[in-house]
């Protein structure tokens, strides 16, 4: 699984490790994240790039 970058912040999602604070599982692909998640640091939108 791929790591994703924010954009804004530059805060790193983990597949492996999830977003636990958000309720997110570890083994979440970034594809499969709610289409309402945000960065936990600055709170940018899940959007393509």
């Amino acid at each position: 699984m791929d790591k994703y970058e924010c954009l804004v912040c530059g805060y790193i999602y983990n597949p492996e490790e999830g977003d636990p604070d958000s309720g997110v599982s570890a083994g979440t692909a970034f594809e499969d994240l709610p289409e309402d998640w945000v960065c936990p640091v600055c709170g940018a939108d899940k959007r393509p790039v």
